[in-house]
C-alpha cells in the first residue's frame, strides 16, 4: 500500500511539474518529466529498468540537469533509486 501511495505521489508530482516546467532544449527534445514514467516502477523499487525506461532516460538526458535543479523534481532525480536506474541505463547526469 505504501508503495502504491509513493508511486501515485511521484506521478502526481511529475504531472504538476510538467504543467509548470515543460521547456524545449536546443537538441529538439521536449523536456517533459512525464516522459520518464516508464522508469517509475524501477525508481520506486529494486526492479531492473526496462528497455523503454532506458530509452526514455537517454532521450531525456539533456533535460536531467534541469530536472535536478527543479525543487519539485530534485528529491526524485537525486534519489538512490533514480541514481541506480541511471547507472544501470548508462546515463550520467552531470550539471
Amino acid at each position: 500500500m505504501a508503495s502504491n501511495v509513493a508511486t501515485l505521489t511521484l506521478l502526481a508530482v511529475v504531472v504538476v511539474a510538467t504543467l509548470l516546467a515543460t521547456t524545449p532544449t536546443t537538441e529538439a527534445v521536449t523536456c517533459s518529466p512525464v516522459q520518464l514514467s516508464p522508469c517509475a516502477p524501477a525508481i520506486m523499487s529494486n526492479k531492473a529498468p526496462t528497455k523503454a525506461c532506458c530509452d526514455k532516460l537517454k532521450e531525456q538526458k539533456p533535460c536531467l540537469c534541469g530536472y535536478s535543479k527543479n525543487p519539485t523534481l530534485k528529491p526524485y532525480v537525486n534519489s538512490p533509486g533514480a541514481k541506480r536506474v541511471a547507472s544501470t541505463c548508462k546515463v550520467s547526469v552531470s550539471c
